[in-house]
């Protein structure tokens, strides 16, 4: 990849983080769609465990109420790096060109991650680093966690965006169900 492919690559990263952590449709396609935001674990109103496999999520689909946080524990039973991300298709199709990016220059290395790499600077002043708040990869065993409160109704659902992994059925649906949760019920 020449340096001026890379730095457009780097810029259209950082912007889609942003967008990301902003929770906007389509990676801020005007649609002022919100998918959601980050949510805190002492608020979250249920735990799911999601198994990654190679290339399954189990479970293979979610369900939701609009407001509701859920701490998300995510554990990587496969033999490859993978990733949790929420998001519209949208945004997956957009983050798949990082992660192609990311492979491309060794960050991910089938079943290991460069740490090193991720933390290099990218001429840009950004990183490889994969801190959104929608997200985690994780290498073989590893476990993590991903708290989101979900926003209103929306095409959404959670993918892993390294090369390859989408396209043979590493994805999943987020339902949504019932009304707004509110704090009401919460108590």
């Amino acid at each position: 990849m020449n340096v001026s492919k890379f730095l457009a690559v780097a810029t259209a990263m950082s912007l889609s983080a942003t967008a990301f952590a902003a929770g906007t449709h389509g990676g801020g396609h005007g649609h002022g769609a919100a998918i959601g935001e980050p949510g805190k674990a002492a608020n979250a109103d249920r735990t799911i465990t999601v198994e990654m496999h190679d290339n399954y999520y189990q479970p293979e689909s979610i369900e939701v109420r609009p407001g509701e946080t859920i701490r998300f524990v995510v554990e990587n039973q496969g033999a490859l790096v993978h990733e949790f991300n929420i998001g519209t298709p949208e945004m997956h199709e957009a983050h798949q060109e990082e992660m192609k990016m990311m492979v491309e220059h060794g960050v991910i290395q089938g079943g290991k991650l460069n740490e090193d790499m991720m933390s290099m600077d990218m001429g840009n002043g950004h990183t490889m680093k994969h801190d959104d708040p929608n997200s985690i990869l994780l290498e073989p065993g590893q476990s993590g966690e991903v708290v989101w409160t979900f926003a209103e109704k929306a095409n959404i659902e959670f993918a892993c965006n390294i090369p390859g992994h989408y396209q043979s059925g590493m994805y999943g649906e987020v339902n949504f169900q019932g009304p707004v949760y509110s704090q009401a019920d919460r108590s």
